[in-house]
């Protein structure tokens, strides 16, 4: 049986999807960020990029390379929405799909040329599907090898398809830049620029044992990519340790109000995570990170395992109410830990405080009205008007 993995890598997906849900977007170069010089690039569109904005730039140095640029605030929720609906499509070619991120995922389409044909035909497929059940675009590459399939992924972006056959492997590496190598970075590239390496076939001019007498297990596993080795398989993904959500502010604070109010925003979304997930939480975690870059983190363990968005909120509260704010805050979020799914057991002591059972039903009512309306179909009042405001967003 030919073995085969494909990667799916959605193109420049943040911004992708707001100008799917804003057309006066469309066609013009639009960034995702905060409007501060402090902030940074999350997501440039294709538009952009052609200026030479790129993700993770300051937002001062996209201002003087694309002064026309369209920097639009990041809605995490919104994305989420769209990844999931990316997964599922996957998920009907093969149980075997490994999510990296929010936007790409490998899938093992071993065996899947009988049920579906062709390995190119595979891709069209699932390219189209996406784009049937999302509006965006994705690119697909596909190869014998993990390392591969996401090299080839990029190679035709976007809305792409490359296929590096069994038989193209050793021909396709010859001539590849090193740098184009997964884990091969700016220090590691810089090395073998020394050594006089600039591709791949420059690798093989020496022997497995030269290079990891120099580079230890990184020359082994370089020399393995040389060849086209790579025994990494689609891992289904795990099931997570913790959950947690935290924002950046665009200014520093330490308005109390203020940060209660993403705090309940956070325990939403951590709350409704845990729900999907089938997981309940007993330890809630509050971090902080001051103006100084320096951090805090506080925890509680509750009595009893918990999804429920207003007991991870009320808790988070308290825990920030034992927190001197002698200094502004940069950054603050919320998580939970120390989580079982929820289909086990319940131990005898642990029962639900009373009352949360009532608000648990409301949570899931909400959720089911979000996930066929949108994130944004049910706001509670006292978030109305604070969603309205642009904020850096990292889940």
């Amino acid at each position: 049986m030919t073995p085969w993995i494909l990667h799916i890598d959605m193109d420049a997906f943040f911004a992708s999807v707001e100008q799917l849900d804003n057309p006066d977007l469309r066609g013009k170069p639009v960034a995702v960020g905060g409007t501060s010089d402090r902030s940074v690039v999350s997501a440039a569109s294709y538009e952009v990029r052609k200026y030479g904005v790129r993700s993770a730039m300051s937002v001062v140095k996209a201002r003087k390379l694309c002064p026309e640029i369209i920097l639009v605030p990041g809605r995490m929720y919104r994305y989420k929405e769209l990844s999931q609906k990316v997964m599922a499509v996957l998920h009907e070619f093969s149980p075997l799909v490994e999510q990296a991120s929010v936007d790409e995922a490998y899938l093992d389409g071993t065996g899947l040329e009988r049920l579906f044909g062709p390995i190119d035909e595979i891709g069209r497929r699932i390219k189209a599907r996406v784009k049937e059940a999302t509006g965006l675009t994705c690119s697909v590459g596909a190869a014998p090898v993990r390392f591969l399939a996401k090299i080839a992924s990029d190679m035709d972006k976007p809305d792409g398809l490359f296929i590096i056959r069994h038989d193209e492997v050793h021909a396709f590496l010859r001539t590849l830049p090193v740098g184009k190598i997964p884990g091969v970075g700016a220090k590691l590239l810089d090395v073998l620029k020394k050594l006089g390496v600039r591709t791949c076939g420059d690798i093989l001019q020496k022997d497995a044992d030269w290079w990891e007498a120099r580079l230890g297990k990184y020359g082994s596993a370089l020399f393995d990519r040389a060849r086209g080795i790579d025994p990494t398989p689609v891992k289904t993904t795990e099931p997570a340790k913790s959950c947690s959500a935290e924002n950046t502010f665009g200014e520093d604070t330490s308005d109390r109000d203020l940060l209660r109010k993403w705090l309940l925003a956070q325990s939403e979304r951590v709350g409704e995570d845990l729900r999907r997930h089938g997981y309940k939480g007993r330890t809630v975690t509050l971090k902080i990170k001051w103006s100084d870059f320096t951090q805090i983190t506080r925890s509680k363990s509750l009595p009893a395992r918990t999804d429920n968005t207003d007991v991870i909120f009320s808790t988070a509260v308290e825990l920030l109410d034992q927190v001197r704010l002698h200094r502004t805050v940069r950054l603050i979020g919320v998580g939970v830990s120390n989580f079982e799914p929820r289909s086990r057991q319940v131990g005898l002591f642990e029962e639900e405080p009373r009352g949360v059972e009532a608000t648990s039903e409301l949570d899931k009512a909400v959720d089911a009205v979000r996930r066929k309306f949108g994130g944004k179909a049910v706001t509670r009042v006292e978030l109305m008007e604070f969603r309205k405001k642009p904020i850096n967003s990292e889940e």
